[in-house]
C-alpha cells in the first residue's frame, strides 16, 4: 500500500507544478497591446516603448516611413523579452547581457531618418528601436534599396 500512495503524492506534485507553470503563461499570454489611441500618444510623445507599439501607430503619427524593409531575421531574445535583431549586432559577436533565446521569423524594418529612429517590427509589435543620426538611416534605407534590386523571385521580391 505505501507504493501505492508514493506515486499519488508525486503526481499530485507533478500536476501542482504544471498547474502552476500553466498559469503563469496565461498570465503572460493575457498581457495585451494597448489601444490604437494609447499607442498613438506613446510615439506622439517620442516613448517608443517595446512590445507596446503597432506599426500602425508610428506610421499614423509620423507617416509613412522614408525606409521600410522587410526579410526574413533571426533576432537574439534578451531577458526582458525585447529583441535584437542579428543585423544590428557585429558578425560573431552577441548582445550585452544575452542569454541564449533566439526567434526568428519575418522582422519590419522602418527607417526614419527626419526622426532620428530605425523601428524593428516582429509579429506586428515593436520589439527593437534605436536612435540613429539621420544619415546612418539614409545609409541603412541605401543598402536595402541595393538589396532588393538584386532579390530573385525565390527571395520573395514580386515579379518586375
Amino acid at each position: 500500500m505505501k507504493s501505492a500512495v508514493k506515486p499519488s503524492k508525486e503526481r499530485m506534485r507533478t500536476a501542482r507544478g504544471v498547474s502552476v507553470m500553466l498559469a503563469f503563461l496565461v498570465m503572460i499570454g493575457c498581457q495585451s497591446m494597448p489601444p490604437l489611441e494609447q499607442q498613438e500618444r506613446l510615439v506622439e510623445s517620442r516613448q517608443l516603448t517595446v512590445l507596446q507599439i503597432t506599426p500602425k501607430a508610428v506610421v499614423n503619427v509620423w507617416g509613412k516611413p522614408v525606409y521600410h524593409h522587410s526579410e526574413f531575421t533571426q533576432f537574439f531574445v534578451m531577458p526582458d523579452k525585447t529583441m535584437i535583431p542579428r543585423s544590428r549586432v557585429a558578425v560573431g559577436e552577441a548582445p550585452v547581457g544575452w542569454e541564449a533565446g533566439f526567434e526568428a521569423g519575418e522582422g519590419v524594418f522602418l527607417g526614419y531618418p527626419d526622426q532620428g529612429w530605425l523601428l524593428v517590427f516582429f509579429e506586428d509589435q515593436l520589439v527593437y528601436r534605436e536612435e540613429l543620426k539621420a544619415e546612418d538611416v539614409h545609409a541603412l534605407g541605401k543598402v536595402w534599396q541595393h538589396e532588393e534590386r538584386f532579390k530573385t523571385r525565390l527571395d520573395g521580391a514580386p515579379p518586375r
